[in-house]
């Protein structure tokens, strides 16, 4: 087979598609096709839509802004819009300092890791040049950030171009080592980390995802654990650096995810849920300390080396500004936590399916691991690859999935109504039995 579109899309085997639905309109949580069908948005369209599709007052601020001042570069010059959201996100982030816009996830976390890497230069420090992170963390696609977010089955085609890293084990509740309750694989995992960072001075920055590891498959961190990598960092002088892009806002149930976790980075970045999901942005924020490094007479060399055409775009800084006010407004982070108890409530549900080896939740994510039974909890497969396979069953209960290998996640706009998640819920048992019947 093969598409009739010449638009190559993302993760996708384009051989096993004649045609892709097209999406003509969006209102609230549905996307609508050319056909007359409609579908619900189950992965926020990749994760980042908050208040659902064609919200008026975010629709208003872009146009308000475009016809003020579309684009003008951060090289030299500012303008309100940017300035006022990095006033905003510093008041949400009080023991940060500065920000640094761009315009993607990746992005975000290329600028962090550099800052971080420059900063023991700046300071004198040219030992530091090791970062450390979690086995099967995921940062973004660019080089950079696959070299310190691995996900195995999307990027070891570039292994032998990656810079190198030091990966630990992340504790988790499935597929544990035999004979170890997941306290004990937790304590091992922590052990082993601060054990490295007491002996190696070499390690400039711990790189990690706040709260949960989420396109490495919804691995949910056990309490304490963030809190306990902060630490060790602090006591052997290694940078703290956490990715919020896809957990921030409000994705786990907290504004800031590393405030629930106890765990103050030196640096963080933000992304996806900024702008509402409307537009690309993104921002990387730096307490005092690494803000200072920098500073200098030029001839010294201390800036930092890194510019976007776009960086700190004033219609896209206008909307997340308007979309960080509408989360106060509607007291969104409130209506998040009462809304995720309906997952909480439908885990049974699911679990009862016989393709269903695990669940992993926490606020408004879940994901679904399917196997192809539960006693070997081997993973399901089919001819087809499985996001294939599960997006046409999907569609036919009316809900837009996008899977990762093995595992559905269900990622719907933050402020989606218990009605429509109910909905969700009950098409994804659907598609998952009529997965069943598949394999029979």
């Amino acid at each position: 087979m093969k598409s009739d579109s010449s638009v190559w899309h993302p993760n996708t085997q384009m051989s096993e598609w004649t045609k892709f639905p097209e999406i003509v309109s969006a209102k609230g949580m549905w996307l609508y096709d050319s056909k007359g069908g409609k579908m619900l948005d189950g992965v926020a369209s990749m994760w980042c839509n908050v208040w659902g599709h064609s919200k008026s007052e975010l629709v208003s601020e872009i146009i308000k802004q475009t016809k003020i001042l579309q684009h003008t570069a951060l090289f030299n010059l500012t303008h309100s819009s940017a300035e006022n959201l990095s006033k905003k996100l510093i008041n949400l982030n009080p023991k940060m300092h500065s920000t640094f816009f761009s315009d993607n996830g990746s992005t975000a976390m290329e600028i962090a890791l550099k800052i971080a890497l420059q900063y023991w230069r700046n300071i004198g420090e040219n030992k530091k040049t090791n970062i450390a992170t979690l086995e099967n963390g995921y940062h973004g696609d660019t080089f950079g950030a696959m070299s310190v977010g691995y996900v195995p089955e999307f990027f070891s085609k570039f292994r032998s171009k990656l810079f190198s890293t030091l990966k630990f084990p992340v504790p988790r509740g499935f597929r544990i080592p035999k004979k170890m309750t997941v306290n004990e694989y937790q304590e091992q995992c922590v052990a082993k980390i601060e054990e490295k960072l007491e002996k190696d001075d070499s390690i400039a920055a711990f790189v990690m995802e706040s709260g949960a590891q989420m396109a490495g498959g919804v691995i949910i961190y056990p309490k304490n654990f963030q809190n306990q990598i902060s630490k060790i960092c602090k006591k052997n002088n290694v940078l703290f650096v956490l990715d919020e892009i896809a957990t921030g806002f409000g994705r786990l149930g907290s504004m800031i995810e590393y405030k629930k976790q106890n765990s103050t980075p030196d640096i963080v970045s933000f992304g996806k849920m900024l702008t509402g999901g409307y537009q690309t942005f993104a921002a990387t924020l730096t307490t005092k300390k690494i803000t200072e490094s920098f500073l200098g007479e030029f001839s010294d060399m201390k800036h930092l080396f890194h510019g976007h055409t776009y960086t700190g775009n004033p219609t896209a800084a206008a909307l997340s500004l308007k979309n960080l006010e509408m989360y106060e407004k509607f007291d969104l982070i409130n209506k998040i936590q009462k809304t995720s108890k309906i997952f909480e409530s439908r885990v049974g549900d699911i679990y009862n399916l016989d393709l269903v080896g695990d669940i992993r939740h926490k606020g408004m994510v879940m994901g679904i691991e399917l196997v192809h039974d539960k006693k070997s909890n081997k993973p399901i497969s089919f001819s087809q690859s499985i996001n294939k396979v599960v997006f046409e069953e999907g569609r036919k209960n009316q809900i837009y999935f996008r899977t990762l290998g093995n595992i559905i996640m269900l990622v719907p706009p933050l402020a989606i109504s218990q009605k429509d998640l109910n909905f969700l819920i009950d098409g994804t048992i659907k598609t998952i039995k009529s997965l069943s019947k598949k394999l029979s």
